[in-house]
Parts: structure tokens; sequence; C-alpha cells
């Protein structure tokens, strides 16, 4: 038996609260607490679970007097027969007597790797010094010097804009309240060690006060900005500026080089004065090297937006409507409740000088989203509007979706005869971020070959982090309670965005991924404006049903179903369409309620990233989206593996498909969806409209450069119309002009990538060395880029290599049927392991519906072709995978049914 029958937990906070529910999670019996003094009538959080237990509380405001116990104290607490002292958070001073009392001594932990950062600043002091490992100790308690043995550490790697929170809530919180569990399973196990802490590596610099965290201005900007996280939130570095002391909270490094148009701030000591742009306060170290600071704070308790710094007075108020002003009174009311020791609460009331504590303020967060859903305010904006006039102008403008924008730091470039914004870093949770040890790779402009720009490389670490920011904003965050409308509200804003930065998501895509503008801004971002609009609308419309059920008399029952969100879902995409592949899944996944982490294609990550920022302004809380542009061996490996991701869609090769669908199956069972390979027939009968078929044929095979996942893959034509039909689509394929994709006459574009050109050459290679007729193309075409002339072959028997393979371009493979052996057609059609779409060309209505009968395919064009629609579903058979993108049917990949049986 590993359980302990007699420990005293010595502590406070809610970390000591978790530690103390843990551990009589596991059976320990809990003979007291010892906590903090109530402060302004509220108990501590560990101390007022425990009296709901039932479990002795004690609360004294001091141990010991003059370096001695004071006995009445030390008494007490021997009469609880502790064996073991449990200090999970203890911030006050142990007497020696109580620590070396119980049998099995006391243990404390530490937020440091002992013996680095001894004293009671080590989060701060671990971030100060720029350490890249961080962690925690538990150690047999001492007298105070954090010198006591070791008996368990935990280690994690400190991400390069981690603040004291970020690390204390990723790490330090749910990580250290399983160490110190873990530490009590040890003892009761008797195999817990103790091991001497070395003096080599010890180091101890003092608490962080206020006065101690001035900002020395003479230093490298990785040195500023290590300074300004670490005392981030307390004490908060902090600098003499415009003869005033002002706070810096919320600092990130920018990329080397960086640039941005602002207004100069004169920072006394600094290299060089600061620059207030739209996205903070820009710093500089004097390497020359640059850092940003989101949030300021005034020596009164104000605290602004750094972007604001020159207009922080000056804006005015909004006049309210009769329902706004009733909206103010109840959060007059609320305010009163909360701050019970001010007479009225005026105007001028400031929360924070009122009395207000950190844990007020997550309740008037809570408050009022009951008032008002669609007002979604962040902890960061009460702290930013103290006073309550200032609180109700901003609640206001975020009700009338006025509030600004956060602006994110993006480059600019002109291209196109505009001017676009080039998000290039991984996107996790709410923001830009670089991967782990800054690895890059150059994104390529197929048009000539040149580099775009350096895009963040993720790694395994930041899938992780990715994952569990989506978690946290799925079984946490604001994204789980939110109501379906205001859902459906989000991804209709979200859709105006893209619509209002249409040509500047098509110029991109087009630079990205070789798409003609033209096409891009029609299909690629269109469609995908289509579809998250589409998707929009079910939001609130997603409903189960109620089952009638036969029990034994009297049969009173109700069974009813529930649709219910996954959670962590995982979307990987292709290069072909790299927008509209993401909102296929992406607005269907959201609509149902999930959070999402997404890989776009490691060649054409662009349009993924400049969709994140979109998302960002649109206002969807962080953690929701997340964008990680990377290899499929590593990214899209770890999100198949990954334990807390529960759904996984994947639309690219058949052969990486079934790789997926292994992994996911080995990991946990995950839900899969994939679209895959395909090989689509697209019959033509000789009654056909012949201007029709050579005209949908053409899109059939050329559309968007052959690289399309339902491109016709074969065309059988019927004997005695073939040489005709030869003979006009190679007349329209000599008209095709072949060029620049921003281009607007340009017909035909670069390949996606070099790898899929040379795959086309030999692909050509291998049907002329087969037998079949190469009628036009086959090669490269003569100029920079990876252009591909577009391509016919005729003469193709089923057994050859480019009857039965993909080429994913612009090649059309031609072969002759019989005239009217309608049965025949189809077997050849249908001989193939993919299913994914198909077509038919005739006049004879009968024909056409027997024929799409008989298609094994999951869609069947007749007489058209490439007509997908976003209420359509679109999925293949066989090889071609299987589950729905786009229409009602697609929510169902995204969601889980539950059933419910009540007796009554």
């Amino acid at each position: 038996d590993f359980r302990l029958s007699q420990i005293a937990v010595i502590g406070q906070s809610v970390f000591g609260l978790e530690v103390y529910k843990e551990l009589r999670k596991e059976g320990h019996t809990i003979v007291g607490v010892f906590t903090i003094p109530d402060k302004d009538g509220k108990a501590d959080p560990l101390g007022a679970e425990a009296e709901k237990d039932g479990v002795n509380v004690f609360k004294f405001p001091r141990w010991r007097l003059k370096g001695k116990g004071i006995p009445e104290v030390v008494q007490v607490y021997k009469a609880t027969g502790a064996e073991l002292n449990v200090m999970p958070f203890c911030s006050q001073f142990i007497p020696m007597e109580v620590i070396d009392h119980p049998a099995h001594g006391s243990i404390i932990y530490h937020p440091s790797l002992l013996p680095r950062h001894r004293g009671a600043s080590a989060i701060n002091w671990t971030l100060i010094h720029g350490d890249k490992k961080g962690g925690f100790t538990v150690f047999w308690a001492d007298d105070g010097l954090d010198t006591g043995p070791i008996l368990l550490q935990r280690e994690c790697d400190v991400e390069p804009d981690d603040t004291v929170n970020t690390i204390y809530k990723r790490f330090l919180f749910p990580e250290g309240v399983k160490g110190t569990v873990d530490a009590v399973r040890l003892i009761a196990a008797g195999n817990a060690p103790k091991i001497v802490q070395p003096e080599e590596g010890a180091t101890y610099e003092g608490i962080q006060k206020k006065d101690n965290a001035k900002i020395d201005w003479n230093q490298s900007a990785q040195a500023l900005h290590n300074w300004i996280r670490g005392n981030d939130k307390v004490p908060g570095a902090w600098a003499e500026v415009d003869g005033q002391k002002v706070t810096f909270y919320g600092s990130s490094l920018l990329d080397s080089g960086a640039t941005a148009i602002g207004q100069p701030l004169e920072i006394p000591g600094a290299s060089q004065p600061g620059l207030v742009t739209k996205a903070g306060l820009m710093l500089f170290g004097n390497d020359g090297k640059t850092l940003l600071v989101k949030n300021l704070q005034f020596k009164d308790g104000k605290m602004i937006a750094a972007a604001r710094y020159f207009s922080s007075g000056s804006s005015a108020s909004v006049e309210l409507t009769e329902e706004e002003k009733a909206f103010a009174e109840q959060m007059r009311g609320v305010w009163k409740s909360i701050l019970t020791n001010v007479d009225a609460i005026e105007d001028s009331t400031d929360f924070f000088k009122s009395g207000a504590a950190s844990m007020d303020v997550v309740r008037l967060v809570e408050e009022v989203k009951l008032r008002a859903s669609g007002c979604q305010l962040q902890n960061e904006d009460v702290y930013m509007n103290t006073t309550f006039q200032d609180f109700i102008q901003m609640c206001v403008r975020k009700l009338r979706g006025e509030d600004d924008e956060e602006e994110l730091v993006v480059d600019y470039k002109n291209i196109n005869n505009m001017t676009i914004r080039m998000p290039h870093q991984l996107f996790i949770n709410g923001e830009f971020v670089d991967a782990e040890g800054g690895k890059t790779y150059k994104t390529i402009n197929p048009t000539d070959g040149t580099a775009i720009c350096d895009v963040s490389l993720a790694q395994a670490s930041d899938v992780d982090r990715a994952v569990a920011a989506a978690k946290e904003a799925f079984e946490e965050g604001e994204w789980g309670k939110i109501n379906p409308r205001d859902r459906g509200r989000l991804l209709y804003k979200l859709a105006d965005l893209m619509e209002e930065h249409q040509e500047e998501l098509a110029t991109i895509e087009s630079m990205d991924s070789g798409a003609v503008y033209t096409l891009a801004l029609k299909t690629h971002v269109g469609m995908s404006i289509q579809t998250f609009r589409y998707f929009a609308g079910w939001c609130d419309k997603i409903q189960g049903c109620t089952i009638p059920i036969n029990q034994a008399r009297p049969n009173r029952n109700l069974t009813f179903t529930k649709k219910e969100p996954i959670g962590v879902c995982a979307i990987v995409i292709p290069w072909n369409y790299p927008l509209m592949m993401l909102a296929w899944k992406t607005a269907a996944c959201l609509a149902a309620g999930n959070t999402v982490v997404l890989k776009p294609a490691q060649v054409t990550p662009l349009t993924a990233v400049k969709f994140a920022e979109l998302a960002a302004r649109a206002g969807f809380p962080k953690g929701v989206i997340n964008i990680l542009p990377g290899s499929g061996a590593l990214v899209g490996q770890r999100l198949s593996d990954h334990p807390d991701v529960r759904k996984l869609g994947f639309t690219g090769s058949t052969e990486i498909g079934k790789h997926i669908m292994k992994s996911c199956a080995v990991s946990n069972v995950k839900k899969v969806s994939l679209e895959l390979g395909g090989k689509s027939p697209l019959i033509i009968f000789s009654d056909c409209d012949m201007d029709k078929a050579v005209r949908m044929g053409m899109s059939a095979v050329f559309f968007n450069k052959g690289e399309n996942c339902i491109a016709a893959g074969r065309l059988f034509v019927e004997e005695n119309i073939h040489d005709q039909y030869v003979k006009r689509v190679v007349e329209e394929v000599k008209k095709m002009k072949i060029g620049d994709p921003l281009d607007r006459s340009t017909d035909h574009g670069p390949q996606n990538h070099k790898a899929h050109l040379d795959k086309l050459v030999e692909y050509c290679q291998t049907g002329v060395r087969e037998g079949a007729t190469l009628v036009c193309g086959g090669k490269q075409v003569s100029r920079p880029g990876f252009f591909f002339e577009p391509t016919i072959f005729t003469d193709v028997q089923d057994h050859m290599f480019i009857a039965i393979e993909e080429s994913f371009g612009p090649v059309m493979i031609l072969s002759k049927f019989k005239s009217g052996d309608v049965d025949e057609v189809l077997r050849r059609a249908n001989a193939t392991e993919y299913g994914l779409a198909s077509g038919v060309f005739t006049r004879d209505i009968s024909k056409a519906l027997y024929v799409s009968e008989k298609l094994n395919a999951g869609t069947v064009f007749v007489n058209t072709y490439n007509k997908t629609d976003v209420a359509a579903p679109f999925g293949g058979f066989k090889q071609s995978g299987f589950g729905k993108d786009l229409g009602q049917e697609a929510l169902n990949e995204y969601l889980k049914t539950k059933a419910v049986t009540v007796e009554y």
C-alpha cells in the first residue's frame, strides 16, 4: 500500500490547492492544512477547499519570531501527528523543528533546476539569464536557503518569448503539481532519493523588486528582451520616459533587419529612440537588433497598448444607445458587488485602486460574458481600461465591432501593383513565432525559381506547443463556451476579411503556387470565401434527434442524440490549391466547434499564414487556429502520432494517406478522413455536343495546369469521333498562352515546384517508351521557371503506365472505345483502384443516367466538368479515400454523436 496516512500540507494559492486535491485523490490522508490568513475577508483557495472537505485548517500569520519557532504554533502543528510535510507553495519561513519533526521529513516545491537560481525569484532569473532550459525541483526542505537534498527534478525548454506567466502556465504549474505528487508516491514506496546539491553552478541573485527592475539600456536586444520578460508581470521592468516611470510588458524579439514605420519616442539612455508602430513599441539594443513591447503601464496604474502611446488620451467617447446604457448600469452593479468597500461606482472609479485583485479580473470578464456574449473580453482588456468609464467605452466598442484590430508584425512587399503583407512565421496560440532553434527554409516562386522569402520550419516541439494551445482553447478557453451563432458570426467576419483582401490573397497564391492570377482570384480565393460563408450558416443548425426505444413497461424513457465537436483536429493539405483546400476542411472543422492545427504543404505555405493573420484580425480566440509550415515527414507524422489530436483530415497521395491512417490507428485510434489520388475517367460519346465536349474536356485536363485532384486522368472517346476530337483539342492547346501567372492574359502558368516538373518530364518519357503517340508537348518550356508544355497522348492502351497512374499535370491521355459498346467502356473506366471523380458527355439522358449509376466514383459530372460547389459533398471511393469535404456531410467528419437515455 503506497499511501501515507498522516500528511500536513503547508502552503497556499491555487498551486497548493491542486497538490492537495491530487494527494487526496491518491488516497493519502491529510491531517492538517496550514495556510496564510484571509486577505480582505477572502480565504486562500487551499484553505477554502480544505475547510469544505472537513480537514483541519490553520492560518498562522507567522511560524517563528526572531529566528525561533513560536511555541504555541509549533505545538498545534505537532498535535496533528504528521508523518510528512508537503510544502507545495510555501511563502512563510517554517522553523527547522517543524521541518525535521515528521518521520518522513519535509519536501518543498521550487520553480528552478536547483542548485541554479536558489531564492524566491527563480523563474524571473531563469528568463533574465536567457537559460535555454527551465524546470522545477522537489527537494528535502532545509532552513529556507533552498540547499536541501534533491528528491526529483523535471526540465523543459524555455521558449524564446516565454514570460513568467507562460512558462508557469505551460509547465511549472501543471507538471509541478504532478511532480510533487510523484515525489510523495516515491516516499510512500520507500524509493525517494536524497541527492546532495552540488555547489558548482549554484546561483542566488535575490528577490526581484520594483526598485531593482529598472532597465539598463546599454545591452543587446536579447538581454533587454530577457530583462523585460523576466520581470513580466511582477515586478515589471521600467524606465523613465517623458519624465515619468513607465513599465514595459509583452516583449518579443524581432527578426534581424526588421523595419517598421512609426513615430520616434526618446528614451533616456537608449542607444537610439524607440519607434511607436501599429504593432507596438519597437526598441533597439546596443547591437542594433530590435525587440517589440506590446503594453505599457504608467505610475498611476493605467495600462495602454504601446501602439497607442501618442494617442492614449485623445480617443473621443462614444455616445451610448438606450440598450448600451442599460448594459452600463448592469455593469455598475457588478462593479459594486466586487468592490464592496466602495460606496458608489462613479465614472472615475478605478478598479484596482479600489481594491480589486487578479481573481476579480477573471470574475469581471465572466460577468461581462453572461450579460453580453458578443463582447469577447480578455483579462488584459481590464488591466488596460481601469476606470469604470474607460471600461464601459471599451465594452461598447467591442459590442459594436469597432475595437481596434491588433496588428501582427509581418513584412510588406510591393507585388502585382499592390502592397501585400507577407507573414512567414509559424502561427501558434494567436501569435506569429519562430520555429524552435530559429529554423527556416526558402519558399520558391515557380515562375522564375527564385526565393520569395524565408519561412519558419516547424519542429516536433512546435507541433506539441500548437496542439497544447489548441487543446487549452477547446477545453478551457472562450471557444469551448461560445454559443453557435457567435461562432458563426466569427466565421462570417473571417469570410468578409478574406473578401476584403482577395486580391492580396490571390497574388500570394499565384506567386507561391504558380496559379494563374485570374483563376486564383475566382477559384482558389473565391471558393474559399464561399466555403467559409456556407459553413458559417451551419453553426447554429447542427442538431441531434429524439429516438423512441423499447424497454420494459412502463416505458418512461427519453433517448436523444447530441452532435458534439471532437476536440483538437489536425489538417494536412496539399500544394495544388493551398488556400481552397485549407478552407474546405477548416471551415467545417471550425463550424462544428473544434480547434485546429493545420500543416500547409511545405512548398506553398504563404496563403495559410496569411489566413492566420486574417483569422486573428477577425477575433478568433487564441489557440483556435494554429498554422505550422514544415515537412510532412516531421510535422505531419507528429500530428498523426499525437495523443491529444482526435481527428486528422488529409488531402494528398494514396501512399501517404495509407501511412497516415496506420499512424492514426496505432497512436490513439483518432478519426481520419482522406482525400487521396485519382485517375478520373471521362467518357465522351459520339452523340455529345462536340463544342462543349472539347471546351469542357480541355478544362477537365488543363484546369489549374492539370494540378487538380479531379482532373480527367484518362479520356475515353468513341471511335467514330475520336480523330475529330483529337484535332479540335490540339487546335485549342496551340492557342494557350504560357507565361507569367500574374499577367492577366496568361492561360497556363508554371508547375508548382521543380520536383513535380521533373516527375512530369519522366512521366511523358515513359509514355513514349511504352508506345503511346505523343501528339504535342511532353517537355519543359525553354524559359526560366518550372513551365511544362500542355501535352496530348493518343493510342493509349489499358496496360500502359500512363493509363494507370495519375500525372497530376497538364497531360491529356486519350483512348478509343468501340461505338455503342457502353458496358465495355464502363468496365475499362472502372478498372482502376481510384474512384474520386468521373464524367460523361452525351445528349442521351437514359445513357447519361445509366453511365452515372455504373461509374464507381464519388463525383460524376454529366455534360460538364469541374463544377464543384460548397453545398455538394466531395470525396472519393476505393483508394481515393473516404470521408467528405463540403456540404452538410462534411460537418459529420468533425462531429461525434452522443446518445443520452433518461428514465423519468
